[in-house]
């Protein structure tokens, strides 16, 4: 089993690597839409006193798919080897008709199978986080 951890994605929030190979398959861990670098989150409002007040959720789903890419690509596959995609909105009500739309962009080609779920919270003040399996290229 390798484990891939790479600069060009945010920095994982816990002791786990980016991605794990075991024989022909990628396990991502949970990526959400931090920066790389500065931990930004793209799309979020604060108040003066630092408390999150609104957020954009396409702002966030562009940049969780260019962290899902960056990670991917670091470990040697493509964003067309994505077999299985597991979303976590935390307000399905009300951004899943957006990021429906913006995934759908990502994924004119190949259509990896999908499930989306709604949660209450994520570790950090993010919408959407995803949890990703590739196949290694050439054997899909």
């Amino acid at each position: 089993m390798k484990a891939t951890t790479t600069d060009t994605a945010p920095a994982p929030v816990g002791a786990y690597p980016h991605s794990r190979r075991v024989g022909n398959l990628l396990f991502l861990s949970g990526v959400g839409p931090r920066s790389p670098g500065s931990n930004v989150i793209p799309g979020n409002v604060y108040a003066a006193d630092g408390s999150l007040t609104g957020y954009d959720i396409a702002a966030q789903c562009h940049q969780v798919f260019a962290n899902v890419r960056a990670v991917l690509e670091a470990s040697g596959v493509h964003w067309e080897d994505l077999i299985d995609v597991t979303v976590f909105l935390t307000d399905m009500q009300r951004d899943f008709a957006t990021y429906n739309r913006v995934y759908a962009e990502y994924f004119e080609k190949t259509q990896p199978c999908r499930t989306t779920l709604g949660i209450s919270a994520l570790p950090t003040p993010i919408a959407i986080e995803l949890k990703c399996i590739a196949a290694l290229p050439g054997e899909i």
